[in-house]
């Protein structure tokens, strides 16, 4: 499999912000507190082994080798057939989030996300939002998951995700990761880094390119310790379970006694830790 990868080079970064503008432009995504695909925050100064340092820290989804937002998906699997552009394909059981077993790219199915927020709450990187401006309406979900994607549908077209074509100052370079060829692989080689600690080795594939005391500054202020606690299996079930809540209520379909025991599983549901 090959895998897409983003390098940052935080020697290039001057905390703009033009990547977070041009993805939310491109995506419309909503001007909301917590609804964004990437991000830049300021680090800094501070001091570190290697001196003082004051630097950036331009975040998006990691597009891990082994995320943590997939398996605790709760949407019913279905088979998805895959493509690459040799014409090469794989069949593949998936919930509504999955890693692309051709480019590495973790992707969401937005009309078949409950909204329930499994996965975002799975994610330690802090990479996925819930945006419940949105109606789900094939499913009547409370929201829909999001994320970014590495511009994908960009991508296939051609083009450089949005946040590379934008930075004013080259620092974002995009490519393959298993290309010895690519700038990417040249970047791993001089040094580039993931944000990864004892507790949390998922495998990002975005990795930071820096001064020591920049890296050091970003890993400590950055990189998660420890592995997020999800939702249990109850309160999964209870997620799903909310639509046929609302349609009980609206519609009246199960009738008094059907309504009771559906509402009963979801606030059971939302009771468990």
């Amino acid at each position: 499999m090959k895998q897409y990868a983003m390098i940052i080079n935080l020697e290039r970064c001057v905390g703009c912000h033009a990547c977070a503008v041009a993805c939310r432009a491109e995506w419309q995504i909503p001007t909301r507190e917590g609804y964004r695909r990437n991000w830049v925050r300021r680090l800094g100064p501070a001091k570190t082994s290697h001196g003082m340092s004051h630097t950036f820290y331009p975040g998006l989804c990691n597009h891990c080798d082994s995320p943590a937002c997939i398996p605790v998906c709760p949407a019913d699997r279905v088979e998805k057939t895959f493509t690459d552009p040799s014409g090469k394909t794989k069949t593949m059981e998936v919930a509504a989030t999955w890693k692309d077993p051709f480019n590495g790219t973790v992707q969401i199915d937005q009309k078949r996300c409950l909204g329930c927020g499994a996965c975002r709450d799975a994610c330690p990187y802090g990479a996925r939002y819930v945006n419940t401006q949105v109606a789900n309406e094939d499913i009547d979900g409370e929201g829909i998951a999001d994320k970014c994607t590495f511009c994908m549908p960009r991508v296939e077209k051609g083009l450089a995700p949005a946040c590379v074509q934008t930075c004013i100052t080259d620092a974002r370079i995009f490519g393959f990761l298993d290309d010895p060829g690519s700038e990417v692989a040249a970047y791993v080689k001089k040094g580039a880094r993931r944000l990864e600690s004892a507790n949390v080795k998922i495998g990002p594939n975005v990795y930071y390119y820096g001064k020591p005391r920049d890296l050091e500054l970003l890993a400590k202020t950055s990189t998660p310790q420890v592995m997020p606690e999800v939702s249990s299996r109850r309160r999964m079930l209870a997620a799903i379970m909310q639509p046929a809540v609302r349609q009980v209520r609206t519609a009246g379909l199960l009738g008094l006694a059907g309504a009771l025991a559906v509402q009963g599983l979801a606030e059971d549901g939302e009771k468990e830790e």
